[in-house]
């Protein structure tokens, strides 16, 4: 499955709600494995984001799904990049160079 990595900021919202981050995350989580997406990683970061997710999704429709519900909430806005493994990456190169 295609692999995706969101950046997440937490809102006015989300950050007056920190303690209730790691139930958010169980609660993303859920609502992921009910779309089909897989959940690989969840990080809180120190930097210019708060959370960084890595997660497998059928397709970029699908992740755009569970992103936009997690949106919807109020708490995080997000910023998501289509991440490419080795083997991707592998016959990317190999249709590039013909």
């Amino acid at each position: 499955m295609p692999t995706f990595v969101a950046l997440l900021n937490w809102t006015d919202q989300g950050v007056r709600g920190y303690k209730d981050t790691p139930q958010r995350a169980e609660a993303f989580t859920a609502a992921a494995q009910k779309l089909g997406v897989k959940v690989l990683n969840l990080f809180w970061t120190v930097g210019p984001y708060d959370i960084v997710a890595v997660v497998e999704a059928p397709d970029d429709e699908t992740a755009t799904a569970v992103l936009l519900q997690v949106g919807a909430l109020g708490n995080v806005r997000s910023t998501t990049l289509r991440a490419f493994g080795r083997e991707e990456m592998d016959r990317i190169v190999a249709k590039a160079t013909g």
